[in-house]
């Protein structure tokens, strides 16, 4: 396939799909030498199911692997770490993966384990997990979704599984953005097989999957995530890493230029979709982050805060907060009202932990805001 395109595949047989869809691709063309090393990423961003519209499917990487074997690849690994707070391990026993690595022989890294090693990505050092420079060919494995703080994820932000859990925090406190666009010079991304099969618009974590039954496949990341940012309704400037890796060569986010095929549907250029490929408009986020005060946070903690707040804001408590919640790394050795995480450890009110679970903010919130609500009565 060639660099400006785009293949789709509808279906709800996804291993099958998969095959089908790289055979159209013609992955095994793209990959010069039947001895290289070929790592498989997916996300496996928190333990919870695929069906819950967070995680990779694991039938999608059991297409990859399949079509690999059948063709003469044998030296397959899965790389991947869960968000900060959350064990790589468990979630590749709730998401299936057990069985996936048992049934075809292959190694699982988990990332969270690695030693990493300094990289200069087009002038930002960033730390990179050392399983990165034993890979020849990476096949990126993303979840299309949205994210609470970068709008949508999806090719570019997968890569954030291959850095250590001390780079996570610390790309939270150079604002995210920036560091994410370097970090894909830094990994080069092959190919990617993106899972568009249920994910959550809104939370990186799921709880509120879309079904669209989709594979994709492409070569260039930043037209990924360009056509996931016109797919979730979004301007691609209002997600800034995927104009910034444009601007470091790490692809191109042209839509005008961009052939979308549907296999076995014919071929569109550019955006002239049909209406299988719409998305609904959901911004359940929005209202929410007008309650926080976020300076640096983590991703798992400020995505655990959102869920939380959208509980609160169903059972009409969010009504009596006035004041901000405030959350992330700035906060360290400040005080204040109420704040989540051990990064606001001293103010008045606070929920500890790094990060503090959903049910825990939300049943630390429901108690202050149900007080607050007694004490006006």
């Amino acid at each position: 396939m060639k660099q400006n395109q785009i293949l789709k595949i509808y279906g709800t047989d996804y291993k099958q799909m998969t095959k089908d869809l790289l055979v159209e691709a013609d992955l095994a063309g793209h990959i010069a030498d039947r001895n290289s090393r070929i790592g498989l990423k997916p996300n496996l961003v928190s333990a919870s199911e695929p069906s819950y519209g967070a995680t990779t499917h694991p039938e999608v990487l059991a297409g990859i692997i399949e079509y690999l074997q059948e063709n003469g690849f044998r030296d397959i690994v899965i790389a991947e770490s869960s968000w900060v707070g959350g064990k790589t391990m468990e979630a590749f026993k709730v998401c299936g993966y057990g069985a996936l690595v048992e049934q075809y022989g292959l190694k699982f890294i988990d990332a969270q384990k690695e030693r990493s090693h300094s990289v200069d990505c087009a002038g930002m050092k960033l730390n990179l997990c050392d399983c990165v420079d034993d890979i020849d060919f990476l096949i990126n494995v993303p979840v299309l979704k949205g994210h609470c703080q970068t709008k949508i994820t999806c090719a570019l932000k997968n890569m954030k599984g291959l850095i250590p859990n001390s780079e996570k925090r610390r790309f939270h406190t150079m604002g995210l953005h920036k560091p994410i666009a370097h970090l894909n010079v830094g990994i080069r991304q092959d190919f990617i097989v993106v899972d568009h099969i249920c994910g959550d618009l809104d939370f990186e974590d799921g709880g509120h999957p879309v079904v669209r039954n989709c594979v994709m496949a492409a070569c260039d990341p930043v037209l990924v995530d360009a056509y996931v940012c016109k797919l979730q309704h979004y301007e691609v400037d209002e997600v800034p890493y995927v104009r910034m890796a444009e601007q470091l060569g790490v692809g191109s986010a042209d839509l005008s230029k961009a052939e979308i095929i549907t296999c076995g549907g014919g071929s569109e250029q550019g955006l002239e979709s049909g209406e299988d490929e719409s998305l609904p408009v959901s911004r359940r986020i929005v209202g929410l982050s007008d309650s926080v005060d976020e300076i640096e946070s983590c991703s798992a903690c400020y995505g655990y805060l959102m869920p939380a707040l959208d509980r609160l804001k169903s059972e009409g408590l969010l009504e009596r907060l006035d004041e901000k919640i405030c959350i992330g790394q700035g906060y360290q050795g400040k005080t204040g009202k109420i704040g989540i995480g051990r990064c606001t450890s001293g103010f008045e009110h606070n929920v500890k932990g790094c990060p503090p679970t959903e049910q825990q903010i939300y049943e630390f919130l429901h108690e202050y805001l149900t007080q607050k609500g007694d004490t006006a009565g």
